[in-house]
């Protein structure tokens, strides 16, 4: 699968990834909030089938850390596809009792009928039983000052993702459109130390992501060919039937197929 001409990938700001989504969401375009969801939780999960299938070595437990809001519906999403795709999955959700949208109500239904299981904390032991770790918590509406700023339970929980992704080399940490607690622009400019194996930018990458260098991807295949003009994300390009594309490459075990 090949990689993407780096020289002529846009790299968002954070106003111009709301606006996109704005405008998609329009009567312009038509799209609503579960369908756009929908696409991104099922490129995540192509991206994560892609590069650790779950029949190769250990890749075959699952936990995905999900937030309160898009970010977290999209973790939700995957969490469904990676079930079907024969994962032993895991979500972790602090809302699981007030979820603040119908449509949170019903993806976990969905997970539920499924036998997904369904927590809304992770005691800090637990880590250990799990192959790949999906940072689903914060995406591109993220502002913050300092860390401090980052309430609980997201704060300790990617206290305890960098801690266990030091402390055990076969884990695989996978963060959704941003890692959790990075500057949309800055990167991680708070020094939260989280930095994942793959990337999964949606829509387009962000500008945090312009010098990342592990295993990066793009879904975005959504995106209707006039709007990527428009914003001139439009040198994405998807192979076959793929919700993602590759945009870089780097050292983390993966399935050998790149």
């Amino acid at each position: 699968m090949s990689t993407q001409n780096q020289s002529k990938i846009r790299y968002l700001t954070q106003v111009e990834s709301q606006k996109i989504d704005q405008r998609l969401m329009s009567d312009e375009f038509g799209f609503s909030l579960d369908q756009l969801m929908e696409l991104a939780g099922l490129s995540c999960a192509e991206s994560i089938y892609h590069f650790y299938k779950p029949n190769y070595y250990q890749y075959r437990n699952v936990v995905i850390l999900c937030g309160p809001g898009n970010n977290g519906g999209d973790g939700l999403v995957c969490a469904r596809h990676l079930t079907h795709f024969g994962y032993s999955v895991t979500v972790v959700y602090p809302k699981l009792d007030s979820p603040k949208h119908e449509i949170y109500k019903r993806l976990l239904i969905q997970l539920r009928t499924l036998n997904v299981k369904l927590m809304d904390s992770l005691p800090s032991n637990q880590f250990s039983h799990y192959d790949i770790i999906v940072d689903g918590m914060f995406g591109f509406s993220f502002r913050c000052t300092s860390l401090d700023d980052i309430r609980s339970p997201y704060k300790e929980t990617i206290n305890l993702i960098v801690k266990e992704v030091l402390n055990n080399s076969n884990v695989r940490l996978v963060s959704i459109d941003i890692p959790s607690g990075w500057d949309v622009e800055r990167g991680d400019i708070h020094s939260t130390g989280l930095n994942p194996h793959l990337l999964i930018s949606l829509t387009a990458p962000k500008l945090c992501s312009k010098n990342f260098n592990q295993n990066h991807v793009v879904g975005g295949r959504f995106v209707p060919h006039s709007m990527a003009k428009e914003f001139t994300i439009d040198q994405i390009n998807y192979e076959g039937s793929q919700q993602f594309a590759i945009v870089t490459t780097g050292k983390s075990k993966s399935t050998g197929e790149l």
